[in-house]
């Protein structure tokens, strides 16, 4: 694994995470590489999950849609996890 660093795409994915949330201080985005891909990780506060899987999990799906398509744009394959709690 790389050093993380701060690209358009993990900046996107937290101002809209932190828009989506009640906490948005609590929320965090860790990026790693493994292999030819980019995982993005987005930490929520206990209880925040719901609302950033949305309803049948549409506004996940529609944050994983705009993490990949941002992330082609830069030359990168990136995977967005949504998990509960810290990093």
């Amino acid at each position: 694994m790389s050093a993380p660093t701060n690209t358009g795409v993990r900046a996107a994915v937290e101002v809209l995470a932190r828009a989506l949330t009640d906490r948005p201080d609590e929320v965090a985005v860790v990026e790693s590489q493994h292999n030819a891909t980019t995982l993005l990780e987005l930490y929520v506060a206990p209880g925040e999950l719901g609302k950033v899987i949305g309803r049948l999990g549409r506004t996940a799906t529609a944050l994983r849609t705009l993490a990949a398509t941002a992330g082609e744009r830069e030359g990168k394959t990136v995977t967005l996890e949504i998990r509960e709690g810290r990093p």
